[in-house]
């Protein structure tokens, strides 16, 4: 339950960065791939450039005004469908004849539009442009001769979106990329203004946000040829026929570095597009609805905690190890899927957001994972320490092999201890100190054992059976359980004295060893398991702690020939031993060379 709280936060944290827009530039760079569209570009758009050939023919800019207002009408005299100048004049000529030049082909051509442009407050206001006025041209004209040209920036300076139209106080301005497109579209497809302040394109909603934005995308790079662009030097020159443009709507403007008018797009953040070409962009994905909306915040917030909760949940039910493979497989197919819906619904996902709420889920589940195998393994640890020593817990942990369900044949040796003479002192103490004695003996048993990485397999009443070399492989593992039989000897002696003074009896441990193969594994029931030892070797074990006397350590002859070049042994007479037809020869073990 305290995971699925920690994912909540983590979709709180991501929702509460999305309303604000914290990486707002970020999500746009990275978005912008999705929404840049190459296409080929209507035929009737053309552009002359004032470019660098043209200023080194004509000379350096600003030139004359009637200059271009000659262009102009010499353009729709042979038959342009339309002329814009993306050039404003905000101030009187010096030479009167030049502005007089512009008045007389306004009034004749009324398809000759001018750019006008609105005064925005420096500051947004959550990111809202705040009008204060109307820039007209110098000369005379009719506001149905002029389209806005205001180019909306986004944060990172990336030109964006297109303000279909702009009001203040009681004037309305369409976009010059609006008028000039409606000259191109057919009637029912013109785009309207409506008086309630929507936009259609025939009877078809626009998408358009509060300030009437529109999200386009490019047709072209910058410098792109896919535009037909054409030095006006060679219109000027007599070198192309003002009749070309015939049927065409012709754009004239700034295509040259130092006349102040370009900006980054989409396309590129470090090649900048000159205005007159975006504006044409513009007019293109007007014509062929290449137009698109962003998703709404409740949207995108629902995008998010789905793909977090997916993701949490897919992440619960493997390893950490192939958590990794889940992210990747939901970045991949939530990245195919914001293609997908942006060209076939023309809406643009966020991207940044869930993509990071993704990563931090699968961050969450490697850590969560790892904090609770950590724990588990503590407590595996703290159980499994209690039978084994803590060296072999830590290489059981560590092995890359499971131990497996079931039973497997090894080579091991079995100790099984017994305190002689327990019973009878039991008898004459309370029930409380029989527990402490006895806890005293097991004690010394257990430390014994685990002082030499051996596994305690169970206690029987007063008794401690124990595996040398499983579940890990000892080599010397009857030499490590005798020293541990020859420790817990000495311990013993100790414990013997105090009872002795204390009782006036005295205890010790009868010990059988015994060496070779055995089954070793987990074996039981599907309802109750013990990693214990069964088989001959065992059995025999178990009978010479049983003909032990107090403080004496039997082995078998098995066990005598693996060890008697490192212990000191006396042969004693062999015995007979349940189960076993033949005698059975044993040692008694009297110390450590």
């Amino acid at each position: 339950m305290k995971k699925i709280y920690a994912v909540i936060i983590i979709l709180l944290v991501m929702g509460v960065s999305y309303f604000n827009e914290v990486l707002y530039n970020a999500e746009r760079s990275v978005t912008d791939r999705v929404t840049i569209e190459p296409r080929k570009v209507d035929s009737r758009i053309k552009l002359l450039a004032i470019d660098e050939k043209s200023l080194d023919t004509v000379g350096r800019w600003p030139w004359p005004r009637n200059i271009i207002a000659e262009l102009s009408d010499q353009l729709l005299s042979k038959g342009a469908l339309a002329v814009w100048p993306d050039i404003y004049y905000s101030n009187k000529s010096q030479n009167p004849a030049e502005d007089q030049a512009w008045e007389q082909v306004v009034a004749k051509h009324q398809n000759l539009f001018l750019p006008v442009y609105f005064d925005f407050q420096t500051r947004k206001v959550n990111r809202q442009v705040v009008v204060e006025g109307l820039q007209k041209p110098v000369i005379p004209i009719d506001l149905k001769q002029t389209g806005h040209i205001n180019v909306i920036e986004d944060d990172d300076r990336v030109v964006r979106n297109v303000m279909l139209g702009i009001s203040h106080e009681e004037t309305r301005v369409p976009a010059i990329s609006v008028k000039l497109a409606n000259l191109l579209l057919p009637t029912d497809q013109q785009l309207v203004w409506t008086e309630d302040n929507h936009w259609l394109k025939g009877k078809t909603p626009l998408p358009v946000g509060p300030q009437n934005e529109l999200y386009f995308s490019y047709a072209t790079k910058p410098l792109d040829q896919s535009i037909e662009t054409i030095s006006i030097s060679r219109v000027l020159s007599g070198e192309v026929d003002p009749a070309y443009f015939a049927g065409s709507v012709v754009l004239i403007g700034p295509y040259a570095m130092g006349l102040d008018d370009a900006y980054y797009t989409p396309t590129s953040k470090k090649l900048e597009m000159y205005g007159v070409a975006i504006h044409a962009n513009v007019i293109q994905s007007l014509l062929d609805e290449k137009i698109y909306t962003r998703a709404s915040h409740p949207v995108g917030l629902m995008v998010m905690v789905l793909l977090g909760l997916l993701a949490y949940f897919s992440m619960e039910r493997v390893r950490a190890k192939w958590s990794i493979l889940i992210m990747v497989g939901l970045l991949t197919i939530y990245s195919f899927a914001e293609v997908i819906v942006f060209q076939t619904l023309h809406i643009l996902l966020p991207y940044l957001y869930p993509v990071l709420t993704i990563i931090s889920v699968y961050i969450f589940s490697v850590v969560s994972q790892y904090l609770q195998e950590r724990r588990e393994r503590g407590r595996v640890t703290g159980i499994f320490g209690r039978y084994v020593s803590k060296a072999v817990v830590q290489e059981i942990l560590s092995t890359k092999e499971e131990i497996k369900v079931g039973g497997v044949r090894k080579d091991i040796t079995l100790v099984f201890v017994d305190i002689r003479g327990f019973t009878p002192l039991s008898e004459k103490m309370e029930p409380e100190d029989v527990i402490k004695i006895l806890n005293e003996y097991l004690d010394l048993c257990s430390r014994a054992v685990f002082a030499q990485e051996g596994t305690i397999d169970k206690f029987i009443g007063d008794g401690v059976m124990s595996i040398f070399g499983a579940p890990i492989e000892q080599e010397n593992h009857p030499e490590r359980a005798i020293r541990a039989a020859l420790q817990m000897q000495s311990g013993a002696g100790r414990l013997a004295e105090r009872l002795l003074e204390q009782y006036g009896r005295s205890v010790s441990f009868g010990i059988g060893i015994n060496s070779g193969p055995a089954v070793v594994g987990n074996i039981g029931s599907q309802e109750r398991l013990d990693y214990t030892a069964i088989g001959d070797t065992v059995n025999l074990a178990a009978r010479l702690e049983s003909n032990a006397k107090p403080g004496q350590i039997l082995i078998s002859k098995e066990t005598y020939e693996r060890v008697k070049e490192r212990f000191r042994v006396t042969a004693l007479d062999p015995i007979k031993v349940k189960g076993k037809e033949n005698l059975v020869e044993i040692f008694q073990v009297e110390g450590e060379f």
